[in-house]
């Protein structure tokens, strides 16, 4: 991944140079982080017109998930701090 994009991603997602489908699965995941039970069918609806299939749906979720649990728990451990 070039410098560009990383600079990208950590200045605003939303204002990087990635497809529609990569927008709208990223604004997915941002939704699961802050607040998963705000998540509702016209979230996934979205995902499916983005060409996302249900298995893809299910993975993305399970992803973001994992990602989310594991900070937690580092973060709740001190792992990574000074």
């Amino acid at each position: 991944m070039d410098e560009e994009l990383v600079a990208a991603f950590r200045e605003d997602y939303t204002q990087a140079p990635i497809t529609e489908a990569e927008r709208v699965m990223l604004d997915y995941v941002v939704q699961l982080t802050k607040d998963a039970t705000r998540i509702a069918p016209q979230d996934h609806e979205r995902l499916r017109a983005a060409g996302f299939d249900d298995q893809a749906i299910l993975q993305i979720t399970l992803i973001a998930s994992w990602f989310n649990y594991i900070n937690r728990v580092a973060d709740a451990l001190g792992v990574g701090r000074d």
